[in-house]
């Protein structure tokens, strides 16, 4: 949330709260736990509360927030036991993209990948957490699309939106960064190749890590 909403603000108020609120959660401007006030972040936004309401319960739909009784709204915080569960269900589902991905062998998709991972080492060498946890995304659901299977990557895009809030204190330290873009240079050169077994392997490597770091950052807090 800055000073610039004005000139990107959406057609609507109540995406514009949106935007403005999953990017200051996927940015670790809101942490997991952190609550929402709403009174102040409806003068902060200058809307209303029935928009910031309305938003809220997308963004509680998608996982990113948790409504607490007489405690109002908070960034949800994920146990490392959901956060297993989670990356395990993206383990099964991100596979059979892949597969179907790589079976298709879609035009444009190496070209496609290629330009995310432009984004991303470019994000890592500013040390930008926010854009490169954009661009990482981008790089992924790449793949996942080339997939041609909608359902499958609805169900995949769920599950990645529960867990953007810590997604930012995984990008927030230095060799994870650089381990993110060494691992997608090795999963691009898998797809290359076309060795889909390597690259499923190299992306549940990836997933690995991404839990063992969590794990720490939530053996810290």
């Amino acid at each position: 949330m800055n000073g610039a909403v004005q000139r990107r603000r959406p057609p609507t108020a109540q995406q514009f709260v949106l935007v403005e609120l999953r990017s200051a959660i996927t940015s670790g401007e809101l942490k997991p736990g952190a609550p929402i006030r709403q009174d102040a972040l409806a003068a902060r936004l200058d809307v209303s509360r029935v928009p910031l309401r309305e938003a809220l319960k997308t963004l509680e739909g998608e996982g990113l927030v948790e409504h607490k009784v007489h405690r109002g709204y908070f960034v949800t915080e994920l146990s490392l036991t959901d956060l297993r569960e989670i990356y395990r269900i993206r383990e099964l589902l991100e596979e059979e993209a892949v597969r179907q991905a790589a079976a298709r062998t879609q035009a444009g998709l190496l070209d496609a990948l290629e330009e995310a991972q432009a984004e991303v080492e470019r994000a890592d060498a500013a040390g930008d957490v926010t854009a490169m946890t954009a661009a990482n995304r981008r790089f992924h659901f790449a793949l996942f699309e080339a997939s041609g299977m909608p359902r499958l990557i609805r169900l995949i895009g769920t599950l990645w939106d529960s867990t953007d809030a810590y997604r930012s204190l995984y990008y927030a330290e230095t060799p994870n960064r650089e381990r993110v873009v060494h691992e997608h240079r090795a999963v691009i050169a898998a797809l290359r190749e076309g060795d889909a077994e390597s690259a499923i392997r190299r992306l549940d490597q990836h997933r690995a890590h991404a839990v063992t770091s969590l794990q720490d950052v939530l053996d810290r807090g």
